[in-house]
């Protein structure tokens, strides 16, 4: 298992961390997210033999908000 931050642009409550932490650990790999409202970043524990930083890209953005890779 490996370890990514990525900070996200466009969260301001926790909704919004619910939001980005139920749609990273609905992707194949990903074992858990936790996301910082504070620190604006979420952290992903995830198998980097199944899924990588652009599909984590591409999933925050999806869900409204600006990954920053």
């Amino acid at each position: 298992m490996e370890t990514k931050t990525v900070y996200i642009k466009g969260m301001n409550c926790m909704g919004c961390v619910s939001s980005i932490k139920n749609v990273l650990e609905k992707l194949p790999g990903v074992e858990n997210a936790e996301v910082s409202l504070e620190d604006a970043c979420v952290t992903i524990r995830y198998d980097a033999a199944s899924i990588g930083a652009d599909q984590f890209k591409q999933a925050i953005d999806k869900a409204g908000f600006e990954a920053i890779i």
